[in-house]
């Protein structure tokens, strides 16, 4: 019961909206305080008993009395507007119909015309308000007019009676007034707590705001930062990817590395032959160049942030903070705040690492790595194209050696086993030349290997080189004096000199093919024909025999068989 009481006396309340919720609770105060104060009325009015118009007038209160239930009624269903207008209209009629009935413009349900005015403000609006203000003035002078035309008599009420009327009416003036001035508070409490909310709002957004703007001038610090280190690994990258020689390379990857960053110590180490330790082999810094002056090295071990970065084949950042200051005692480099170890990979396996160190404190950011360790592949792989370059040059240059030396001893047995050196061709005449004799001009080309004039005689002498060796040379002489040649000329038995090199050289090959196939053919018989006898005796007589005939009567052979058991034979 206690439940239901309190769910009457409650005002409604409208989630979705908050200005109904409002007109909704107000209307219930008013509604209820009203109906409190006509009660009461009624029941005084029915005690006295003496009024003027007694009957008329209460039921007059009974019905106002009924609308107002019907009123709150409504508003808990929903029905606010059309409650509170039919409040108001009701509450005006029925202070119209007391003034009529009573004591005309002098009542005080004249006067009580300000609570619906009241009403009318806080529950309808101001054009509510208006109306009902123009509709009571309008009244008014009815009132006025029938009681000075003798239309209307007034029957002037007794002063208790008329205390009565006023407490009530003043009652209910003063709980409107207190509505309008909770009303006013409650609105102005909300503008005050909407405009701290927006004060507040506008400072997070001035606060986000900047807070935006500084994290957006450090995102583009950060991009132009990383975009300058990528534009300087490929400026290192295209620099070092021209350089072949790895004695010249590893400096100048110091330099570039130290010019393009800003480090000022660069250095490159690599792995020694047992793989233990990791050796400096370049440096830009003075510091550094002293160390590598006395083949400074390092252990492959925790002991260093560079044998660690080997050892482990991952980077490796130390600051001057905590325990990584321990690793900034070398003397050569004093200066070091911050360093960073970076492994040289070359498919998968770690051949060094490079070392760079700053002289400032917290240089290097894990962002750094990745920048990094893409400027440490390229120098790997710079590193491993020089390395390979300078074993192909060696390898190329060992081969040109050994083909220059095969050249030269097969060549040296053709000329041996040659019948003549060569032909001299007077214009006339062919002469061959002499085997036992070698001119002068042979021996000067086979030690220069280029084309020799002489200006007094006119003679020049064009080398016959093949694959690097001057094989022959051909000479021509001016008969009647000094004469000049032409480029024509020259360039002419320049020609026939390559020319003749080619065809002294299939000639050779010819000659060495057919003795090694009459090699192999002889070869082939002697074998066939030892293979036809079965017996020892017949197969070393047969063996004897037929190399004694292939060979020819200048030699004697003899074959011989040793006896494995005797002593001293293996």
């Amino acid at each position: 019961m206690q439940n239901g009481f309190r769910r009457i006396f409650t005002p409604p309340v409208f989630p979705q909206d908050e200005a109904k919720t409002r007109s909704a609770r107000i209307l219930s105060t008013i509604g209820w305080s009203t109906l409190l104060m006509l009660v009461c009325i009624l029941i005084i009015r029915t005690i006295q008993g003496n009024d003027l118009n007694f009957a008329e007038v209460n039921w007059i209160l009974a019905a106002v009395i009924v609308v107002i239930v019907v009123v709150l009624y409504l508003s808990h269903r929903g029905y606010v507007k059309p409650a509170s207008f039919i409040f108001v209209v009701t509450l005006w009629s029925g202070l119209s119909y007391v003034a009529w009935a009573a004591d005309g413009i002098r009542d005080i349900a004249f006067f009580a015309y300000t609570i619906p005015i009241l009403i009318a403000g806080l529950l309808i609006g101001w054009r509510g308000a208006a109306a009902v203000t123009l509709s009571s003035i309008l009244s008014g002078w009815v009132l006025a007019y029938a009681e000075a035309t003798q239309r209307f008599n007034p029957t002037f009420d007794e002063p208790l009676n008329f205390a009565r009327d006023m407490t009530a009416v003043f009652l209910l003036i003063g709980v409107l007034l207190y509505l309008i001035i909770t009303s006013l508070q409650s609105t102005l409490a909300k503008s005050r707590a909407v405009s701290e909310e927006l004060s507040t709002s506008n400072r997070e957004l001035s606060e986000l705001r900047t807070h935006l703007q500084q994290q957006v001038e450090e995102r583009t610090a950060d991009l132009k930062k990383r975009a300058t280190q990528l534009e300087a690994v490929s400026s290192v990258a295209r620099t070092i990817a021209s350089v072949q020689d790895i004695n010249t390379l590893l400096p100048a990857i110091t330099k570039l590395v130290s010019q393009q960053f800003g480090f000022y110590h660069v250095g490159i180490f690599l792995l020694d032959q047992q793989h233990q330790n990791v050796v400096l082999r370049a440096a830009n810094s003075p510091g550094g160049l002293r160390m590598l002056s006395r083949q400074h090295s390092l252990r492959l071990d925790s002991h260093s942030i560079v044998g660690y970065a080997t050892l482990r084949g991952e980077p490796r950042i130390a600051l001057d903070v905590g325990m990584d200051s321990v690793y900034f005692n070398n003397p050569e480099l004093p200066s070091t705040r911050s360093e960073m170890a970076i492994p040289l990979r070359v498919g998968g396996e770690v051949i060094g690492s490079l070392d760079v160190q700053s002289t400032e404190k917290n240089a290097f950011l894990p962002e750094d790595i990745d920048v990094l360790t893409t400027l440490a592949d390229q120098v790997a792989i710079a590193i491993e194209n020089a390395r390979l370059f300078g074993e192909t040059k060696k390898a190329l240059h060992e081969s040109r050696v050994m083909f220059e030396q095969y050249t030269q001893q097969e060549w040296g047995s053709f000329a041996r086993q040659a019948k003549t050196r060569g032909f001299s061709f007077d214009g006339k005449h062919m002469v061959p030349l002499d085997n036992n004799s070698k001119r002068e001009s042979i021996k000067a080309l086979a030690q220069t290997g280029s084309l020799a004039r002489e200006k007094m005689s006119g003679m020049i002498a064009i080398p016959i080189r093949l694959r690097g060796k001057t094989i022959g040379v051909l000479d021509v002489r001016p008969k009647n004096g000094q004469r000049p040649w032409k480029p024509d000329e020259i360039a002419m038995l320049e020609a026939a000199a390559e020319r003749a090199a080619l065809a002294l050289e299939n000639a050779r090959l010819i000659e060495s093919a057919q003795r090694r196939a009459a090699r192999e053919r002889a070869i082939g018989d002697i074998s066939s024909k030892i293979g036809a006898v079965s017996n020892l005796e017949s197969i070393l007589q047969t063996a004897v025999e037929e190399l004694g005939r292939k060979i020819g009567g200048a030699a004697e052979v003899t074959l011989e068989i040793n006896p494995v058991d005797e002593p001293g034979n293996g």
